[in-house]
């Protein structure tokens, strides 16, 4: 009997060393809080990575913000530049035609001249894009002519047609950029 009490008691204190029971007290087990303890620091340095991310992400968002609304602004101040620029020539035209408009009597000089400044302001404004709209004797089009008014049509086929512009249209690289006010035939 003293064999299986000396038995007994070497397997108890086993039991106590080799616990597999992970609720009950044992010294097998301290292992894994420690493992949970590493996890909860990677899991914590992962998080402190990703805020940090978040904050160089905010921080390059704040700049581009910044940069795109720079450079919007002076988009703005300069977007006429080329324009202007090229009616420059035009301008200094006006000013010769109004000297010579000042120096001589001769009328038909005179209407020769100013018709040389508008060309030129007509192929200056075509050269950036701008294209004037047909319209007179087409189709009414609520999407590019505003009617002012209607007037009898002189015959049955121009009935829903433009008979008269009062204001041209126009088209800035094929976009609409004026409506044409114009008189349409019922």
């Amino acid at each position: 009997m003293q064999g299986k009490d000396k038995h007994q008691k070497h397997l108890t204190e086993s039991d106590l060393s080799l616990n597999t029971d992970e609720n009950a007290a044992g010294s097998a087990h301290l292992k894994e809080p420690v493992a949970e303890q590493g996890e909860i620091e990677k899991l914590e340095a992962e998080i402190q990575e990703q805020k940090d991310k978040y904050l160089r992400l905010l921080a390059e968002f704040e700049n581009f913000k910044r940069r795109t609304a720079k450079e919007r602004l002076e988009l703005q101040q300069t977007a006429g530049k080329e324009v202007i620029v090229s009616l420059l020539d035009v301008l200094d035209d006006c000013d010769r035609a109004e000297k010579q408009l000042n120096s001589t009597d001769d009328i038909a000089l005179q209407k020769e001249g100013i018709q040389l400044v508008f060309n030129k302001l007509r192929n200056a404004l075509q050269n950036k894009g701008l294209k004037v709209m047909d319209s007179m004797q087409t189709d009414f089009d609520i999407e590019k002519h505003e009617a002012i008014t209607e007037i009898p049509a002189p015959n049955e086929s121009l009935k829903g047609k433009v008979l008269d512009e009062v204001q041209k249209g126009y088209y800035l690289n094929d976009k609409l950029i004026r409506f044409a006010k114009v008189i349409v035939g019922k």
